[in-house]
């Protein structure tokens, strides 16, 4: 594969990149860039953290990068993710581990390293202690979004403490690029900015996008980056996000209560996932209706897609079962793995008591 093919591969992952130029340089001096990406073992993945994921590390994949995946333990922990028992969030990585697995994630080709396995290196704290030295508690603070958390929230000292080993992780991997999502972006800035000061590099920023939840956009004034993260599907909003081993019958419900106003592209959470997976997974959507509507539909590209709603040439409900269709045939196999697999089904039966007993 020549360069410009794996950068334009690499550019359908990234909404963001900073900069494109640092990449194309990257490509041509490295054959296998390490990229890394890092997740709160934190409960239930969602569609957003299976299949969106899972569609994006692929392509990093295919485009030549060596993908490193951390388990961040230590960092739901002090996130104080399922009650702050670190035993459970470690049960809960294994179990988004072999999520992934069954949903199509090149696994095989992929490092999963644990956040615990560090802990005891005498060389990671030296740089996350480097890292605390170099910026103020303010400075800091504005990364807080990384956790889910807001500036303006009352932050424990562990919660402070979590950007400067964030930022650590990805000088300790060795990563040359970080592909995370756009929540990400403030920790993976604040890499770039200290990296050449420490010695280390300048990563190479690939931000994906952040898919929204079913429920209606908030009204708020954020624009950019910050306007994304707060659209972002989220697993405490439990009906506005399509869960990796939801029913049929969840599926249904809830994609048909989604917020999808007629002739209204933008912010739209059910073409967003007609775009962001649908046309990524099977490349084109079928529309099945009676001939008095219009008849069957087969659409070969979002573009068209957005033509005809915005002209109100497709009804909602019948864009709407469809979609319908399509999640749930990709959300099957993994039902099907955590129901015949002894190891996942004892994984994701340990992750539902879990969420009782909490």
């Amino acid at each position: 594969m020549d360069i410009s093919t794996k950068l334009e591969l690499i550019k359908q992952v990234g909404e963001e990149i900073v900069t494109e130029e640092e990449l194309k340089q990257l490509l041509e001096t490295k054959k296998h860039p390490i990229a890394y990406d890092g997740f709160e073992p934190s409960g239930h993945l969602h569609i957003a953290q299976g299949i969106l994921r899972k569609i994006n590390v692929n392509k990093m994949l295919k485009s030549g990068i060596k993908f490193k995946m951390w388990v961040a333990d230590w960092f739901g922990w002090m996130n104080n993710k399922m009650g702050g028992d670190l035993e459970k969030i470690r049960t809960v990585g294994e179990y988004q581990i072999e999520t992934w697995k069954a949903c199509g994630m090149d696994t095989d080709k992929i490092d999963f390293l644990w956040a615990k396995d560090v802990m005891s290196d005498d060389e990671y704290w030296k740089k996350v202690v480097n890292i605390a030295r170099s910026n103020t508690v303010t400075r800091i603070t504005r990364c807080s979004q990384i956790m889910g958390r807001s500036e303006s929230e009352s932050l424990s000292a562990a919660q402070i403490f979590y950007p400067c080993m964030q930022c650590a992780d990805i000088f300790h991997l060795k990563a040359d690029i970080t592909q995370l999502g756009m929540d990400q972006r403030k920790v993976n800035m604040l890499a770039r900015e200290v990296g050449p000061k420490l010695g280390f590099w300048k990563p190479v920023v690939v931000s994906h996008h952040m898919l929204m939840g079913l429920g209606q956009p908030p009204k708020t004034d954020l624009a950019g980056a910050d306007r994304g993260v707060e659209l972002k599907m989220s697993k405490s909003k439990p009906d506005t996000a399509i869960f990796m081993t939801d029913s049929e019958e969840d599926i249904k419900r809830k994609i048909k209560k989604a917020y999808c106003p007629e002739k209204i592209i933008e912010e739209n959470p059910i073409l967003e996932y007609c775009k962001y997976i649908i046309f990524e997974e099977f490349g084109s959507l079928e529309i099945k209706r009676p001939e008095k509507f219009g008849g069957d539909l087969n659409l070969e590209s979002y573009e068209k897609l957005a033509k005809i709603f915005e002209a109100g040439e497709l009804h909602p409900m019948d864009l709407k079962a469809s979609v319908t269709g399509y999640i749930n045939e990709l959300i099957e196999p993994v039902r099907a793995h955590f129901q015949k697999n002894s190891k996942a089904k004892k994984l994701l039966e340990q992750v539902r008591s879990f969420e009782i007993t909490r």
